[in-house]
């Protein structure tokens, strides 16, 4: 069994705060995510976590809205699929069409607001549950396979790196989802301009409400640049107070 003090050990390694990170850690941070995003060989392999993160948005959505979660495919060319159950049109269906594209940015917004308040720990420890509950709802191998390999990064880093490692690898994950969840919007904006996403999320909610594709796209591009502006601003706390971890 496991004590009381032993519990109180883990809960103070979750919730405490820990140090500020340097200032610099801030900056080269942001510039390697937004480095792998800009770079195409290295989107093309670090877009996964965007996708599970877009899914992983479809899900909740569904099970919030009272839909019928049937499970996730994730597809090694990046792509995934949520399938639910329910009422083919109205307010469920409709959210559970609009969470995908922007659940990278929000994810990445709540992460940032968790470093600002210096919760690295518990943030990679939530990143580890969430990944654990999407890997109870994945329906194919590949799918499997990402997150198995995603959360266990995760979770080595949390349990074994030193403190130092685990600001630089939680900064750079939330930089990367702020950043990296922008992306995608502008992809589906040029690939619909050239007629080869005719099923996308905003071509779906265009035939469920009086409103156009294009304002979709423009939604979903406004929420994520709104939380890449608000969550740049929770990240670079340091930099304004200019502290540095312990040596």
């Amino acid at each position: 069994m496991v004590s009381i003090d032993g519990l109180g050990d883990l809960w103070d390694r979750l919730f405490s705060a820990q140090p500020d990170p340097p200032p610099l850690l801030v900056l080269l941070t942001a510039l390697a995510a937004l480095v792998v995003v800009a770079v195409r060989s290295s989107w093309r392999i670090a877009r996964n976590a965007v996708t599970i993160a877009h899914e992983g948005g479809h899900a909740l959505a569904a099970l919030l809205t009272g839909r019928r979660l049937h499970g996730i495919r994730l597809h090694s060319d990046t792509s995934g699929l949520t399938l639910s159950a329910g009422h083919p049109t109205g307010p469920g269906m409709i959210l559970t069409l609009l969470a995908g594209y922007v659940a990278p940015s929000l994810v990445g917004l709540v992460g940032a607001w968790l470093l600002g308040g210096n919760r690295i720990t518990l943030l990679l420890w939530v990143a580890v549950a969430l990944l654990l509950a999407l890997l109870l709802l994945v329906r194919n191998v590949f799918g499997v396979l990402s997150l198995l390999v995603t959360g266990g990064v995760v979770l080595l880093v949390s349990w074994y790196a030193s403190p130092q490692v685990q600001a630089a690898f939680a900064w750079t994950s939330v930089w990367f989802l702020l950043i990296g969840g922008v992306r995608p919007v502008f992809e589906l904006r040029r690939m619909r301009s050239r007629g080869r996403m005719p099923e996308s999320d905003a071509d779906q909610l265009a035939r469920l409400t009086p409103f156009p594709a294009l304002l979709w796209v423009t939604v979903f591009g406004l929420v994520n640049l709104t939380a890449l502006a608000v969550g740049a601003i929770l990240l670079a706390g340091p930099l304004l107070t200019g502290a540095d971890l312990p040596r």
